[in-house]
C-alpha cells in the first residue's frame, strides 16, 4: 500500500541473532605438562632429569628454565612454593624461546601432615588452574613427587592435563618382586657392557633389594673392579656388594642355609633395631627360605636333580613331570621357575633332616599366630622360632 506521501511504506525487520558463544577453554596439551611419580626415588629424579633435558631444545639457554624445589618444611611454605611455580609458569623467558618450570621433589601433595592442610590443597589446585587456563606455547611443566594422594580431584584433573609416569619400589614382601628389578638391573648393566655368570645377577638383585640407587651404584662399583673384563661371577658380587636392608633380610635367610644361629639372631637383631617390622621378617625371610629348603629337599629325595651348577639345576627342573613342580614358585611372567632362591637351598638342604624341615614351617606358623593374636615380645617371638630352628636335635 502506498501512503498519500507516495512513500511505500518499509517493514523493519529484526534479525534474531544467537548469544555471544564464551570463548573456548585452553588447556595445556600434555604434551606441555609431565608428572613424574613413584616411591623410587633415585628413578623419579633420574627419570625427571631427563625430561627437563630432552623438552630444552639443543642450544637453548638453561637459565630460562626454572627449577622450583618441592621440599616443604610446613603448610605455609608449601602455599609459597606453589606461588612460585604459579609465577613461573606466568613469566616469559627473559630472551624468548622454551622454558620449562620444575617443581622438584614435591613432598606435599600425599597424604601426611603438610599435604592436608589448606595452603598446600589450594597451591596445589591454583597451579592446575593456572594450567587448565593454558601456558604459553613455549611453556612446559615438569612434576616430579615421590608421593601424591590419588584421592583426591586434584590428582584426577592432573590425570588429563598431565603425562604421567609412574615409578614405585617393589614390594619385596610379595613373591616375584625380583623381576622388575631384573629387568633394570640388566637393563643398566648392558649399558655399561657388563654380563653375569648364571646366578651372579639374582644375587646383586637379592643383596641391593628395592634400592634402585644402590643397586645401581653396586653395577657401576663392579664395571671399575673388572676394568678390561665384562663378565662377572657370582663371587665377585658377594666379594663387592653391599647388603642394603633387604639385603639384610637375605643374609638372615642365608644364615638359616647355613645353620648359623649365632648369626640368624645378631642380623634379627639389626632389623628389629632399624625398626622393621617383625611379622615382615617372619613372612620375608625365615618362611621363605623355610619353604625353599623344604621343596628341595623332597626334589632332591625323590628325584635326581643337577647340584652341580644353576644350568643344570634349572635344566632338570624343566625335566620333572609337571605334578612334581606345580608348587614351584615361578617368574613373575610367567617364563619359568624362579629357581635361584631353590638352587641357594639346594647344598644346604643337607643340613636338615625332611623332619626338621616340616617341622620348621609348623614351627613359622606357630610364630605368626603368636604374632598376631597376642602380646608376646616381638623379639622373644622370633628368636624362640630361631633356636628352634637352627638348634641341631640330639639323637637318642
Amino acid at each position: 500500500m502506498i501512503s498519500a506521501s507516495g512513500r511505500v511504506p518499509v517493514k523493519k525487520l529484526v534479525f534474531i541473532t544467537s548469544l555471544p558463544m564464551p570463548p573456548p577453554k585452553k588447556t595445556a596439551p600434555a604434551s606441555q605438562v609431565h608428572a613424574i611419580l613413584g616411591t623410587d626415588d633415585a628413578r623419579v629424579k633420574e627419570m625427571a632429569m631427563k625430561t627437563v633435558q630432552r623438552l630444552t631444545p639443543p642450544g637453548a639457554d638453561e637459565f630460562a628454565n626454572e627449577i622450583v624445589e618441592g621440599n616443604a618444611d610446613n603448610a605455609e611454605h608449601a602455599g609459597q612454593i606453589c606461588s612460585n611455580v604459579i609465577m613461573a609458569l606466568q613469566t616469559m623467558p627473559f630472551f624468548g624461546g622454551a622454558k620449562i618450570v620444575w617443581l622438584k621433589g614435591a613432598n606435599f601433595l600425599g597424604d601426611n601432615q603438610t599435604g592436608k592442610s589448606q595452603a598446600a590443597v589450594q597451591g596445589f589446585e591454583n597451579i592446575l588452574d593456572v594450567i587448565e587456563a593454558g601456558l604459553g606455547p613455549d611453556v612446559s611443566f615438569v612434576l616430579s613427587a615421590n608421593s601424591i594422594d590419588k584421592r583426591r580431584t586434584a590428582y584426577k584433573r592432573l590425570g588429563k592435563l598431565a603425562a604421567i609416569e609412574v615409578f614405585d619400589k617393589p614390594d619385596t614382601s610379595k613373591a616375584g618382586w625380583e623381576g622388575a628389578v631384573m629387568a633394570h638391573a640388566s637393563q643398566k648393566a648392558r649399558e655399561l657392557g657388563l654380563t653375569f655368570e648364571s646366578g651372579a645377577l639374582d644375587l646383586l638383585v637379592q643383596m641391593a633389594g628395592d634400592d634402585t640407587r644402590q643397586l645401581e651404584n653396586e653395577i657401576v662399583k663392579i664395571d671399575l673392579y673388572l676394568g678390561e673384563r665384562r663378565r662377572c661371577g657370582i663371587n665377585t658380587v658377594r666379594g663387592l656388594v653391599s647388603l642394603s636392608r633387604s639385603g639384610v633380610i637375605w643374609e638372615i635367610g642365608n644364615a638359616i642355609g647355613a645353620r648359623d644361629l649365632q648369626r640368624a639372631l645378631e642380623l634379627l637383631g639389626v632389623l628389629l633395631y632399624q625398626g622393621q617390622n617383625a611379622i615382615g621378617i617372619l613372612l620375608g625371610a625365615i618362611v621363605p627360605r623355610v619353604r625353599s629348603l623344604l621343596i628341595v629337599k623332597e626334589l632332591a629325595t625323590k628325584y635326581k636333580v643337577n647340584k652341580s651348577n644353576y644350568s643344570g639345576f634349572t635344566s632338570s627342573l624343566e625335566a620333572l613331570p609337571s605334578s612334581a613342580t606345580s608348587h614351584l614358585p615361578r617368574k613373575k611372567d610367567g617364563s619359568g621357575f624362579n629357581a635361584y632362591p631353590l638352587f641357594l637351598a639346594l647344598n644346604e638342604a643337607g643340613r636338615f633332616t625332611l623332619e626338621e624341615l616340616h617341622a620348621a614351617l609348623v614351627a613359622c606358623l606357630d610364630a605368626n599366630v603368636k604374632l598376631v593374636t597376642t602380646q608376646l615380645d616381638n623379639k622373644v617371638v622370633l628368636e624362640r622360632l630361631l633356636v628352634g630352628l637352627l638348634t641341631p636335635r640330639v639323637k637318642r
